[in-house]
């Protein structure tokens, strides 16, 4: 059984992840960021069925982002504005510094966590459906998406092909890392070629079978809003607005 975030409607939870980044960009304490970043973890751990290993992996960039904007605020401030709390050498700290420091890193985890919740609770055809329906998102944009998603598994499969074939014909793969990088122009380069006449085939086709962009009365796939949408919106706001009533009794 999915969890209720599986079930959740894509465009709902699009608006609503969109509207607590939007907010919570206005709030410059450290509070406030960590409260709503433990608010959306624990609603995760309620509500979804995730795999934490995997969300840990996919975290570990941000994390290290998160101690690089604590780090380099500390260290590189321009200006050490109020009491010292922590000097060594020439590195002075002040409370304040301390506290955007603290404010940055805690943004980071909330804004990818939030990113997170999404994508791992998120079906890719569900969302662009719901875009669709709900968000009123144009029909050729919307398909075009979607088949460009399924083409994915059959674009990574051609650039194995095309290592492979490059090797049969005695193109050694460099053991520098540098040298790799710039090689795989020589895998881009067929590669795009191939999308290119992929997306012609998929063009032609679709025109063949009577598509023709517009938009049309129904869909044979309906994405509803109901009472699950209604109750995780309700909480999600909750979160955001007694995260950011912290900011107002601390002043």
């Amino acid at each position: 059984m999915r969890s209720l975030l599986h079930r959740m409607n894509p465009s709902v939870k699009f608006v609503l992840i969109t509207v607590c980044m939007f907010t919570m960009a206005f709030f410059f304490d450290p509070v406030t960021p960590l409260l709503f970043w433990a608010g959306v973890l624990l609603m995760q751990i309620l509500f979804s069925q995730t795999d934490w290993k995997k969300w840990l992996f996919f975290m570990i960039p941000f994390f290290i982002m998160a101690f690089g904007y604590f780090w380099t605020t500390l260290v590189f401030a321009k200006e050490t504005v109020g009491p010292i709390i922590w000097s060594i050498r020439s590195v002075h700290v002040t409370e304040l510094q301390l506290h955007h420091a603290l404010s940055l890193s805690f943004r980071v985890l909330a804004f990818s966590s939030l990113s997170l919740l999404f994508a791992l609770t998120t079906n890719p055809v569900t969302f662009i459906l719901s875009l669709m329906q709900q968000l009123k998102l144009s029909p050729k944009i919307a398909y075009g998406i979607l088949v460009g998603f399924q083409f994915l598994p059959v674009i990574k499969d051609e650039f194995i092909q095309i290592q492979q074939a490059q090797r049969l014909r005695g193109i050694v793969q460099k053991k520098n890392t540098l040298q790799r990088l710039l090689d795989t122009r020589l895998v881009l380069i067929p590669l795009l070629a191939g999308a290119v006449r992929k997306a012609e085939r998929s063009a032609f086709a679709m025109e063949a079978r009577g598509f023709t962009g517009e938009r049309r009365g129904g869909f044979f796939h309906e994405i509803l809003v109901d009472k699950v949408d209604a109750f995780l919106g309700v909480l999600f706001l909750f979160v955001l607005v007694l995260s950011c009533t912290n900011s107002f009794w601390l002043g």
